[in-house]
This record gives C-alpha cells, structure tokens and sequence, in this order.
C-alpha cells in the first residue's frame, strides 16, 4: 500500500468539513503580547502560555536582538561540537540555581528537553505516569522502551496501588506535570514523593505550567510545597517568553544525559536569540513579582466571572482556565462565534481531551487590562447564550474559585485544591 495514500482525503474542504479549519490558523501581526491581528480583524489573545507578559517586553526583545547581532542567528552545530556559547552555560547554571537543582542543560525545545529522559526509562524499568501528563513525557517512555503503568488522574491512592502491586526489583520513576495543561490543575507533589520514598521511586515534574507561576518565587510546585523532585522540566515558551526547554537535576544525571541522549547529541544548539530571551525573562520574573501577582489576579477573576454566567471551568485554580463546552462540534461552533466577538481561545477537543469533555482553554497574560478581561467575559456572555451553552439569564449562584497562592508548605495542598 502507497503509505501516502491515507493522506488524499485532508483536503481543505475535508478540514472546513469536520472543523479542523479552527488549527493552524496564522496570525498576521501581534500587540504588545495582548491582541493580535486576525482574519483582518484585531482580537484579543486569549489562547496564550506567556503568563507573565514577557514576550513584548522590551527587556527581553532588546536581549534576543543583541544575541542575534553578536552570534548569528545560528550556531550550525550541536552543544557537543560546536554550538556551545557562555550565553548557554550562564542560562543553565541561573535555571539550576532557580529550581533549587545542581545542575541543568538546554535544549531547542520543550518537547524535546522531556525527550531527555529517555535514557533513564529502559526496557526493565516501571514507569508510572498521570492520564493527563503531556504527550512529550509519553513519548519519553516509548522512545526508553520502558513499561508505563497510567494512574487516574490526580489520583494518588490508585498510583499507590500500581507501586504496591509493581516488581520491587524494578526501577521505578513517576513522572507527572506541575500545572497540567488542559485542566489547569495541580499535582498532589506531596502524596507523590512520600508514596516515592515509600517505594524507592524516583519523581520527574514537568514544570512547563507552573514555573513562573506557582512557589513564593515562581520556581514551580516543588517550591510552591516545599518539596524537591529529583529531576524537573520545563519549556521556556511560557513563562520565560521563548522558545526552548530545560531539565535540571542533580549533576551526574545531567552529565550522564548530556553524553546518552541523542536529543541533545543530534540537535543544533538552541539559538542564541532565544537563549538570551529567557535568560532576561528568567530576571524580571525574579525582580518583578507582581507580574505574578497580576496573572493570578486576572485568572481569579476569569474564572469567577465565567462561573457567574454559568459556565464550568473545573477542578483549575490557576492561570489555566478550560471551559466546559461538552460536544465537539458546539465546541468549534462557540470557537467561531468568539472570534466573531474579538476573542481568540483554544478549543481543546478529541485526542487532546476525552469525547465529551471539550474544552475551550482560555489563558491571560500579566499584560492584560482590565478593559480587555471585561471584553473577553462579554464574549463569552454572547456567545455561550447564542450557542445555549448557558442560560438566557445569569447565574443565581456558583461556587467561586480561590486561586493558588504562594502560601507556607504546610498550607499548600490545601490552596492547591481551592480549600
């Protein structure tokens, strides 16, 4: 069989057809990390991970643009030849230090910083991985040959039954995210890492979502408890207004991975204007507080003011806010129908959620007005009543959300779960 064969019927009117239409959609110009010109029309971005607002920062452009004048725009190599800068050196040495870890090591990509792991989940280890972990951590395992064993989302008491029930001799690693992606949840990273020690399990944390947004300084939900995983990742497309990833740990596994992962061995460095940008990124958010206080502000807001026209955003107390759209094709109907009102969001529907859980995933930034937060819920208003998708008339009541908060350790699973 010609294997191009599969492909003849992704023709544009096949898209348009089953609503496909609604990705990879581009965007002509941006404004000031806010609003961006689409279709013609200026909307506001809705559907963004630049939590903090860095990516117009002109701290962080001026940083990129002055990388690019004194390297290139290129490196032509990888790390272990001859793409290694200083630039690169200083920016995983100020990650390491900021994820209260040894050591760290860049890569061009979030997605492949997770890839990194592969050397440590062999063919006779035991993986045991969250439903809801992004699909980098799963191609991890697949790309190590390692068994994984999914627990329930969030669900510690199931994953303690996988560890009871798993070969003792085995090695065992748990990976799970910080701030999962499309739930906006957190982790239980303290019933996690005691269930570890109980089992001589190691704990792997992608911190792609909460690393500029959760801890006392935003160094992630290891900080936000109070608690060290043994290794953590992270993009740097949120939080950090780039693009690339990073992992960090204790630095023999560093070194071990820098040598054994072909991720890093057979990529070109990360370039130099994107390494400069989330090096300045990474110091404004340890200088500028408030730009985390804003976020979790406007996602508070957010949340409650959606939840007060009836609609239901989850078990998320953070910038992640996913409303619930059930139907896949309401869902890209109430998508088209935003947009139509000025307000860019991203529908969120089947293999990256379950038939029947759509979700429209709607994010703020620290760069957001108020005016704009105002705009985004008439949106919402308008278009969820043309769709039915809430009453004609406002909720009598709801149960509001209490976003996250940097809080003491021993207080901190009891803001994670909104309590």
């Amino acid at each position: 069989m010609d294997i191009l064969e599969r492909c003849r019927s992704w023709t544009a009117e096949h898209l348009r057809q089953t609503g496909r239409d609604c990705y990879y959609r581009a965007i002509g110009d941006t404004f000031d990390g806010t609003e961006v010109e689409f279709g013609g029309r200026r909307v506001i971005m809705a559907a963004t991970h630049d939590y903090l607002g860095l990516s117009a920062d002109p701290r962080v452009r001026a940083a990129a643009a002055e990388a690019v004048g004194r390297f290139g725009t290129s490196l032509g190599g990888s790390r272990a030849v001859s793409g290694s800068l200083e630039l690169h050196e200083e920016l995983e040495s100020a990650l390491a230090v900021f994820l209260g870890q040894e050591a760290a090591v860049v890569l061009p990509s979030g997605f492949q910083a997770n890839l990194m792991l592969a050397p440590l989940l062999g063919p006779d280890d035991l993986v045991f991985g969250d439903f809801s972990n992004h699909v980098s951590l799963d191609e991890a395992v697949n790309l190590g040959q390692a068994e994984q064993r999914k627990f329930l989302h969030g669900n510690v008491e199931h994953l303690g039954e996988l560890l009871h029930a798993a070969d003792g001799s085995a090695g065992k690693v748990i990976l799970t995210d910080g701030i999962f992606s499309v739930d906006g949840d957190i982790c239980d990273l303290p019933g996690i890492m005691e269930l570890a020690s109980a089992h001589g399990a190691r704990v792997v944390v992608d911190s792609s979502h909460d690393l500029g947004v959760l801890g006392p300084t935003g160094a992630g939900v290891g900080e936000h408890f109070g608690l060290r995983p043994d290794i953590v990742t992270s993009a740097l497309s949120k939080s950090l207004a780039s693009v690339g990833g990073v992992i960090a740990g204790p630095a023999e596994v560093i070194h071990y991975l820098r040598f054994h992962s072909r991720t890093a061995l057979f990529t070109a460095a990360a370039s130099p204007a994107n390494v400069a940008a989330a090096l300045a990124a990474l110091r404004i958010l340890q200088a500028e507080p408030q730009r985390r206080a804003r976020v979790l502000d406007l996602a508070e807001r957010l949340h409650n003011g959606l939840r007060a026209l009836g609609y239901t955003t989850g078990a998320s107390v953070t910038p992640v806010v996913p409303v619930l759209v059930r139907g896949r094709e309401r869902c890209l109907r109430m998508w088209r129908q935003l947009e139509a009102a000025g307000v860019f969001t991203a529908p969120m529907t089947y293999p990256g959620v379950r038939a029947g859980q759509e979700v429209l995933r709607v994010t703020l930034t620290a760069g957001h007005t108020d005016g704009q937060l105002e705009r985004v819920l008439a949106a919402f208003e308008w278009a969820g009543r043309k769709e039915g998708v809430i009453a004609p008339s406002a909720s009598q009541g709801y149960a509001p959300v209490r976003i996250v908060r940097p809080a003491a350790s021993a207080d901190a699973a009891a803001v994670a779960s909104g309590g």
